[in-house]
């Protein structure tokens, strides 16, 4: 380690707050979302998003990206990262594996619908000297789940029962759908897509979380064998639990925190305690508020935790900082990256890089336009909230 990045690393890990933000490109008239963001071995910063006319409804959308050389300030110029000509190609989540190759998630939408999407990965072991990587392979993540028609249609006919029956007035029709496509292997292959950035395990597994916007649930991917190949855990359902971030505790239990996508206005969370195979019944965090928007996590080089959400009950304007000292236990420690009447701070993706500084980036929508911003910080700054 050079004297500037010693000199950094103290600065970073010392009690002294400090924090800085930018926007990764200049406010963008098109639609600019979803972002991931790695370290490379070298010390670069590496971003990917999606860009284009909208969103699944627009076939022009394809995966873009930006480099931050260490030591420089500056972001590069977008470059392209992944593009299936004539489909739009959505969420980002990048992973640097234990041979220090870059690997690149994201869906193709089929049909235009988030039902239809594939997920496809790209790999990169030349990804350092130039601006966009080189990559080696590319293929599509298929997944079998075992039969989950019986349990997800106990578990919906609960989460039915638990609704007002006022609240399910005028919906008789769509969980009817839901009803008859659990049952149909297309659907229960199909449309699963990521979010969140993969987990490597302390014995090497990978578990990519994904989910579904067929029945708002949840599932991890998972490779024993360094991504070549892959099978699906039991799926993680409650009917409203999407795009699961994945903390691993020191007695290895694994916490996933998941956006809400139904009428709780709340974090949902699920629990496994056989590295990712199996989870328990989906439930929320009362402390922590969600308005039906993504988040994402990180265990700390220290051991605690952070939490980057929007922690509100409507809309996407107050984008926080939450912190756990007890793994997940409790949340009080909060300080706002954003926090504005007008705009959309959303979609945070978070890495801590081997200097100890606390990067995040999200999508930053304002009237004047879209872009990217990365902020980064030390968890000293969060406690100063």
């Amino acid at each position: 380690m050079n004297p500037v990045t010693i000199a950094l690393a103290s600065l970073f890990v010392s009690s002294a707050p400090v924090f800085e933000s930018e926007l990764i490109f200049p406010l963008h008239a098109q639609h600019n979302h979803a972002p991931g963001i790695v370290e490379c071995p070298n010390g670069d910063l590496l971003v990917s998003w999606y860009r284009g006319s909208g969103e699944r409804s627009a076939d022009d959308v394809a995966v873009y990206g930006a480099r931050r050389r260490q030591g420089d300030p500056n972001w590069s110029e977008p470059f392209l990262m992944a593009d299936r000509p004539g489909f739009p190609d959505c969420n980002t989540a990048m992973i640097v594996d234990r041979q220090n190759r870059l690997w690149l998630f994201w869906p193709t939408i089929l049909a235009n619908t988030w039902e239809s999407c594939l997920t496809n990965y790209q790999i990169s072991s030349d990804f350092q000297r130039g601006l966009a990587p080189n990559w080696d392979s590319q293929g599509l993540l298929l997944l079998r789940p075992d039969d989950f028609q019986k349990e997800a249609l106990a578990l919906l006919d609960d989460y039915l029962e638990s609704l007002p029956a006022i609240a399910r007035v005028g919906r008789e029709k769509a969980i009817d759908e839901i009803r008859q496509k659990l049952g149909n292997k297309l659907f229960q292959r199909l449309g699963w897509q990521p979010r969140c950035k993969p987990t490597i395990l302390p014995n090497g597994r990978i578990l990519l979380p994904l989910y579904s916007d067929t029945f708002s649930i949840s599932i991890m991917a998972i490779s024993d064998d360094d991504g070549r190949t892959w099978f699906a855990s039991k799926p993680l359902i409650g009917f409203g639990n999407i795009q699961p971030a994945v903390l691993r505790r020191d007695d290895g239990t694994l916490v996933a925190y998941m956006r809400e996508n139904g009428s709780t206005r709340r974090v949902r969370v699920a629990e496994s305690s056989d590295d990712g195979v199996s989870w328990g019944r989906v439930g929320t965090v009362d402390e922590l508020p969600n308005p039906g928007s993504g988040l994402d996590g990180i265990r700390l080089n220290n051991g605690h935790w952070l939490l980057v959400l929007n922690d509100t009950e409507s809309g996407r304007r107050r984008l926080a900082v939450r912190l756990s000292t007890d793994e997940g236990k409790t949340w009080p420690t909060v300080r706002y990256l954003e926090d504005a009447p007008q705009g959309a701070y959303h979609y945070p993706a978070v890495t801590q890089s081997s200097d100890g500084r606390i990067h995040v980036v999200y999508s930053y929508f304002v009237e004047q336009g879209k872009s990217m911003k990365h902020a980064a910080f030390n968890e000293a700054w969060t406690r100063e909230g």
